[in-house]
């Protein structure tokens, strides 16, 4: 991604990681759809009530994985073919310690942590059980996150696509089968899901290794090596910190949507797995503007970085320009798709429309990160992860107590808190700091 027209190369890196996020995102959906139209709108608020706090016990092997897959894009950038493989094999030894740690305390954890948030009692038991379920399988997902950022680092953004959209396949299957066929309900999505993650991360590790060739490892490179753990520490511990703020700060608003009860809960759950679903394009695009930043700056071309966050810049405008009126017109469409009860529906599809409107911010945050998080940039995380924390704090909880907004505070909230995270990371951008901390690197890493 060093050479050529930075539109075509983005647009192009982009379209298979769109369809794998989308792919990826199948898990949650379809456990959403499947509890909310075989079981019951209590089933499909147990399941969204553990998002937020599987989250923060997800964070840590999130962004570690992140960061060793920035450290493998500059690494590759710079033509450093060594370095990739020692980053790779170290990367694995991370992730798996990290994720066993994090799965075991996130199980352990379950009850206290629900309980402690108000989750309403009619729901606390299946929340429990999806979330003890789930957490038990972090290892499996930390394993194919840090694969396909890995994979992304050195330019191949396809083949964690073909695995995921095999395994997202067999978790619709074994959702159907666990659920309708033997009754197992909220437990039974919860297994399908650990076991699909679980299937991916072992087949993208196996073909990588099989067929690439950044994957064929010497004995000398399975060596435990500290300067590029720390380095992968170094960008990804504060990625980790900023996505565990982020989730701190669910947890936070998810006690505010406890308190409305469970049909507030439901419509909650229900608008962010569509609003997940609608985040893609904006997510792949910074992805992809983060392997870009990170081979570009690899190769010392800052001024490349810069020509390809303009035409990313325009590209966000566009995917959010066609995107409103599709949420603003069908929005209670989409939540028919998930759940039957009427007034969760209608809730939904006014919630859709509020969440419609903030759309431009939305997108400024994903390609700024992707580039302020490709370039290196470790402080930017834990700004932008204060800015999220403190929006999500400050704008949901106090402004649904005033009386003429009540609920809505939660969505309106949302938007807000979007607008002050990207105008965080677009001034961030524009100080030119990540560029000056760039070159100062790559001056010390050349001197080695």
């Amino acid at each position: 991604m060093t050479a050529g027209d930075p539109a075509p190369l983005l647009l192009r890196f982009m379209l298979p990681m769109l369809i794998g996020n989308i792919f990826q995102q199948f898990y949650n959906l379809v456990d959403t759809m499947v509890v909310g139209k075989f079981v019951d709108a209590d089933a499909l608020a147990a399941v969204g009530s553990t998002g937020s706090i599987t989250n923060l016990f997800f964070c840590l092997c999130n962004g570690l994985s992140a960061g060793i897959g920035i450290i493998v894009s500059q690494f590759f950038g710079a033509g450093r073919e060594q370095k990739v493989r020692r980053a790779i094999t170290n990367a694995f030894y991370i992730m798996t310690v990290t994720g066993l740690v994090m799965g075991g305390l996130g199980a352990l954890l379950a009850r206290p942590v629900l309980s402690a948030l108000h989750t309403p009692e009619n729901i606390l038991g299946n929340a429990v059980l999806y979330m003890q379920i789930t957490c038990a399988g972090v290892l499996g997902t930390a394993l194919y996150n840090v694969m396909a950022a890995i994979l992304r680092g050195i330019g191949d953004s396809k083949t964690p696509l073909y695995f995921l959209i095999i395994s997202s396949f067999l978790n619709i299957g074994m959702d159907l089968l666990f659920v309708i066929v033997f009754g197992w309900g909220v437990p039974g999505v919860a297994g399908a899901t650990v076991v699909a993650q679980l299937l991916s991360a072992a087949a993208s590790a196996g073909y990588a290794f099989l067929r690439n060739p950044m994957f064929r490892f010497s004995r000398a490179e399975w060596r435990f090596d500290p300067e590029i753990t720390g380095e992968c520490f170094r960008i990804g511990l504060p990625m980790a910190v900023q996505s565990g703020m982020m989730a701190f700060s669910f947890v936070i608003l998810q006690r505010v949507i406890n308190g409305f009860g469970s049909v507030i809960v439901a419509a909650f759950t229900t608008t962010s797995r569509i609003e997940t679903v609608v985040n893609q394009p904006f997510r792949s695009l910074g992805d992809s503007m983060s392997t870009y930043a990170g081979q570009n700056v690899g190769a010392g071309k800052y001024d490349r970085v810069s020509e390809g966050y303009r035409k990313a810049m325009v590209m966000m405008a566009v995917f959010a320009f066609v995107m409103l009126p599709v949420m603003w017109f069908f929005g209670r469409f989409f939540m028919t798709l998930f759940v039957n009860e009427a007034e969760v529906i209608a809730l939904g599809g006014i919630a859709l429309r509020i969440l419609a409107l903030f759309y431009i911010p939305l997108g400024m945050i994903y390609v700024c990160r992707g580039i302020l998080n490709g370039s290196g940039d470790a402080k930017f995380s834990l700004i932008s992860g204060i800015a999220e924390m403190s929006g999500r704090i400050l704008f949901p909880g106090p402004l649904s107590m005033i009386p003429a907004i009540g609920f809505w505070g939660i969505w309106i909230g949302t938007g807000l808190t979007w607008t002050v995270v990207g105008l965080t990371a677009f001034i961030r951008y524009r100080s030119g700091v990540w560029s000056r901390a760039a070159k100062k690197r790559k001056l010390l890493s050349d001197a080695k």
